[in-house]
């Protein structure tokens, strides 16, 4: 099981939000400690997760959504709805547009369900390497806040380390922790592994720590539809016996101009449960 912090990272969603579910009855914690009050969850809840997340960006109020859920709507008909949605958001705003890649990727990982991953987990040890960064709070762990975040945070960090006259630098790692704020934000790590003796003005150069033992997989596609991945990656970590200690790293290994060719490395610290 998951505790409500690593199943909301999983689910890309606040602590916030999922104890404002269980106080409405739409998505009930898979148990609470009697003692501790502790809220705990299962790996198969991130598909009801997913279903509440696609119909209120369907525009649903979650009364609704209660109600949708309890007349039992299957994937089929629920991909309905969300082409429907797709229709009206490819004719919206660029902002709009980024919520809309979102919104496919919940579908796609409602569609997964039952389904055999295709995808590899790895599990490896991760060394320690020097990066260059800079850092930023992001409402959220949720892509539509951690996008408008990291994307600049990259732009900047790039644009001080050429003017600096670094070279060589790359790829680049993006890690995540609590804002420390109690309001779900998340600070935001935007990273470039670079050569010893780097300096850049108002860039920050340190050596990340590794990782003992990470359970990996490989995403490929933009970062706007990273959840399907990330997800299967939280199944394997529960079916094997493990648990999650943080937020996930992200290394993108290629970033060419179309995202959709993107790859990324997602790298979860893990320990036996």
């Amino acid at each position: 099981m998951f505790t409500i912090g690593d199943f909301a990272r999983h689910g890309r969603v606040s602590v916030r939000m999922l104890r404002h579910y269980d106080a409405i009855g739409l998505l009930r914690p898979a148990r609470v400690d009697p003692h501790s009050g502790y809220r705990f969850y299962t790996a198969d809840q991130l598909a009801l997760l997913n279903r509440v997340i696609a119909l209120k960006d369907l525009g649903f109020t979650l009364e609704r959504v209660g109600e949708i859920l309890d007349e039992k709507f299957d994937a089929d008909e629920l991909r309905g709805m969300l082409r429907l949605r797709q229709a009206e958001l490819e004719a919206a705003l660029a902002e709009a547009r980024a919520r809309l890649a979102q919104v496919g990727a919940r579908l796609r990982a409602i569609e997964s369900e039952g389904r055999m991953s295709t995808q590899d987990v790895v599990v490896k040890k991760i060394p320690a390497v020097r990066i260059a960064e800079l850092s930023a709070v992001a409402a959220s762990f949720g892509p539509h806040d951690i996008g408008p975040v990291v994307g600049p945070l990259y732009d900047e960090l790039c644009g001080r380390l050429e003017a600096a006259g670094v070279t060589g630098f790359g790829p680049g790692i993006a890690y995540y922790e609590d804002a420390g704020r109690g309001d779900g934000s998340v600070l935001v790590h935007a990273g470039m592994t670079v050569p010893e003796g780097t300096a850049a003005e108002g860039v920050e150069v340190h050596v990340l720590p590794g990782i003992e033992e990470a359970a990996t997989v490989v995403h490929r596609g933009s970062m706007d539809t990273i959840l399907p991945t990330a997800q299967t990656l939280a199944h394997w970590i529960e079916a094997n016996g493990y648990v999650s200690q943080r937020y996930a790293r992200e290394l993108y290994l290629e970033c060419p101009e179309d995202r959709s060719q993107w790859v990324t490395e997602i790298q979860e610290a893990i320990t036996r449960a």
